[in-house]
C-alpha cells in the first residue's frame, strides 16, 4: 500500500494543490476542509476527503478516525497546512479575536499532532510538516495575532523537532511568503467580524487593509502560485535528510537573512515601510 498523507485545509491554495499533487505522486491522501461542501467538493474531484475543524476538538478527532480508516490506521505523513490570518491592530483586536486565531492555527494543529505522532513512533517512520510563514520570522503591523501564532508554531516546531532527534519521525517547517490564495479574502471576513474600524486610530491604515485584500490579483509582485510550494513538500515527505526549514518565495528567504544580520531597529523601519 502506498504511503499515506493527511492533509489539512484542502478546500484551496496550498493545501488544495498538495493534495492533488501527492495523489500524482503515487501517495495514499486524505484531504480535509472544516466545511460539509468543501468536503464534497474534494470528493467530486476524486479525492478521499474528511470533515475537520482545526477549532474544535471532537471534530479533529472524529476527522482523524475517518481519515484512518481510509489509510488502515496507519499514516505516514503530516501536512499541517490549515490557518487563516486575523488583521488588526493588537489593541483593536477582542481577546476572542485572538483566540479563535490560535485555536485554529496553533492549538489544532497540536491536537491533531499529538494524536498522529504514537502513530508515527509506533510505526518507525513519519514526516510531520508544518506550514508555516514569513511572519513566523519576521513582523509586521496590523497582523500581530497572525505573527503571534506562527512565530508560535516556529517555537513549537524546533522544540518538536528536538525531543524526536534519535526516532525516524522528522518534523519540517515550510515558510511559503506571498502566495496566491485565498488568504485575503478570509483575512477580510474575519477582519469585519471582529474589528470596530469606526472607532480606532488606526482608522486610516486599515482603509489600505481593506483595499489591499480587496485588490485582485498578486498581493505582491513576489507572489508564486500554491504550485511553488508542492516541491518543498515533497523534499520532505521524501528525502532521507528533510530540511528543517524550506523557505519557498524571495521575500522570504530575504528576511530570514536580514533579520539575522540587521539592528532591530533596521528590521523595524524596513517592515514599517512594508506593512500597509
Amino acid at each position: 500500500m502506498s504511503k499515506s498523507v493527511l492533509i489539512t485545509g484542502c478546500s484551496s491554495g496550498i493545501g488544495h494543490a498538495a493534495a492533488h499533487y501527492l495523489k500524482q505522486q503515487g501517495f495514499n491522501v486524505v484531504a480535509s476542509a472544516r466545511r460539509p461542501q468543501d468536503v464534497l467538493q474534494l470528493e467530486q474531484e476524486g479525492l478521499q476527503a474528511v470533515l475537520l475543524d482545526l477549532a474544535d476538538d471532537s471534530s479533529i478527532e472524529q476527522g482523524l478516525e475517518q481519515a484512518l480508516a481510509y489509510t488502515n490506521g496507519t499514516l505516514y505523513g503530516l501536512f499541517n497546512n490549515g490557518a487563516y490570518g486575523q488583521p488588526g491592530a493588537l489593541e483593536d483586536l477582542p481577546t476572542e479575536a485572538l483566540r479563535e486565531q490560535f485555536n485554529t492555527n496553533f492549538f489544532g494543529t497540536h491536537h491533531l499532532t499529538r494524536l498522529v505522532l504514537p502513530l508515527m513512533l509506533q510505526a518507525g517512520e513519519g514526516r510531520i510538516i508544518q506550514n508555516s510563514s514569513v511572519l513566523g520570522l519576521v513582523a509586521m503591523k496590523y497582523r500581530g495575532a497572525y505573527n503571534a501564532s506562527k512565530f508560535a508554531l516556529e517555537g513549537y516546531t524546533d522544540t518538536l523537532r528536538l525531543e524526536l532527534a534519535g526516532t525516524s519521525v522528522h518534523v519540517s517547517l515550510l515558510e511559503p511568503g506571498p502566495i496566491e490564495t485565498q488568504f485575503r479574502a478570509n483575512a477580510r471576513a474575519a477582519f469585519l467580524r471582529h474589528i470596530n474600524m469606526k472607532d480606532s486610530r488606526h482608522r486610516a491604515g486599515y482603509e489600505q487593509t481593506l483595499a489591499r485584500l480587496e485588490k485582485p490579483g498578486p498581493s505582491s509582485r513576489y507572489s508564486l502560485p500554491a504550485e511553488a510550494c508542492l516541491p518543498p513538500v515533497l523534499h520532505a515527505l521524501t528525502s532521507a535528510s528533510p530540511k528543517a526549514r524550506y523557505p519557498v518565495t524571495r521575500p522570504t528567504k530575504m528576511l530570514g537573512w536580514l533579520r539575522r544580520f540587521m539592528s532591530t531597529a533596521a528590521l523595524d523601519r524596513l517592515m514599517l515601510k512594508a506593512g500597509g
